[in-house]
């Protein structure tokens, strides 16, 4: 536990000594933070609200992480004590920074706000948003590499150049800082969550491999953070902390939040990509389930049509036995009545020429 401090040129007000129970005892009402999360979670309830109005579902999982664990997450890391302590502790601040870049932006994507836009603005916002969404500015921000450059070299630019301690000495850069966090996690990862039709969603590899890639990178900067030594060399903004602390516990201090930032960046890293692993395992079930159906519907109308078919054989082998009937019956008729004509004709010449025969004869017999 850490003695008293004070809050810095932002606040300068002596604060107790940080403890478990300071996150809860030092939370503070910042108007702004305060207001951000209310208009949003206010939108996102009558998103909501209209969607069941029109006997539509919305799915309780999606409304619980963006309501309850993302702007939840924004809460904690921007009104509780450790906004109160995060820039007179270097390792509280790193464990706002992780809330913000890193907790945060993964459950406001789970709830996929954008969908949810989509489906209940009336129509001008809605074409306006995905005018928005299809603008070449969206897509190059979108684009998964540019996100995970931003990502991991966003706080080596932070940390080793002089950004970071002017931010500590000016509440409207330090403000800012907060707010970049942020973004530059949303950039990042809420293309790589896949659940809102944003650009730059790429399949589960590579989305795999983008998070992957980043785990080298927070251990490099977590030991890099902790490489300051006994005297001081390599304290990041030695101004500002030594003002508020020993030099001992300034060393100590920047010790505990690399040391947070590799193992913490490593743990929400694994994290991600197990549940990346357990989406593209639902998303082949899904494909291959869809793939069942098309091959029964096919197999079907195979069989509909082989059906149909075969009774049209059918029908056709009946009625040319039919033709074949008659036209036999028509063939033995005529043979009948041809042979009937010749026997009939046969018989009239002999019983003519019997007849003429005996007509001839006669008067022979007579002159004889």
């Amino acid at each position: 536990m850490l003695g008293p401090l004070a809050h810095g040129s932002t606040a300068p007000d002596v604060l107790p000594a940080f403890g478990p129970l300071s996150v809860l005892t030092q939370s503070r009402a910042e108007p702004v933070p305060l207001l951000l999360v209310l208009v949003l979670g206010g939108l996102y309830l009558w998103g909501v609200t209209r969607l069941r109005a029109r006997g539509d579902a919305w799915p309780p999982g999606r409304t619980f992480a963006f309501l309850g664990l993302g702007l939840g997450t924004l809460l904690v890391a921007m009104t509780s004590g450790l906004a109160a302590y995060d820039d007179s502790l270097f390792a509280v601040h790193m464990v706002q920074h992780m809330l913000l870049a890193m907790v945060a932006p993964v459950f406001l994507a789970l709830g996929a706000p954008v969908t949810l836009a989509l489906r209940t603005l009336p129509a001008a916002p809605r074409s306006a948003l995905l005018r928005l969404l299809h603008s070449r500015g969206v897509a190059l921000l979108a684009f998964p590499a540019l996100g995970w450059l931003l990502f991991v070299a966003n706080p080596f630019a932070l940390y080793f150049s002089g950004w970071y301690e002017a931010t500590l000495d000016n509440l409207a850069l330090h403000e800012m800082l907060h707010v970049h966090f942020l973004l530059v996690g949303c950039l990042f990862f809420w293309p790589l969550v896949g659940v809102d039709p944003v650009p730059g969603r790429v399949g589960h590899p590579m989305r795999m491999l983008l998070v992957t890639a980043t785990l080298p990178f927070h251990a490099f900067l977590g030991v890099a953070i902790m490489g300051v030594t006994a005297d001081g060399t390599g304290l990041l903004a030695p101004v500002h902390y030594l003002a508020l602390h020993p030099l001992a516990e300034a060393v100590s201090q920047q010790n505990i939040g690399g040391g947070l930032l590799w193992a913490s960046g490593d743990i929400v890293g694994l994290l991600f990509l197990f549940t990346m692993a357990f989406q593209w395992m639902r998303a082949s079930e899904r494909e291959a389930a869809r793939e069942d159906r098309r091959l029964d519907r096919l197999t079907g109308a195979q069989s509909g049509t082989g059906a149909e078919a075969g009774a049209g054989a059918s029908a056709g082998s009946g009625a040319g036995s039919g033709v074949g009937a008659e036209t036999g019956v028509d063939a033995r008729a005529g043979a009948d009545a041809q042979a009937a004509g010749a026997l009939t004709g046969t018989g009239a010449e002999t019983v003519l020429g019997a007849r003429g025969g005996g007509t001839v004869a006669a008067p022979g017999a007579a002159r004889a």
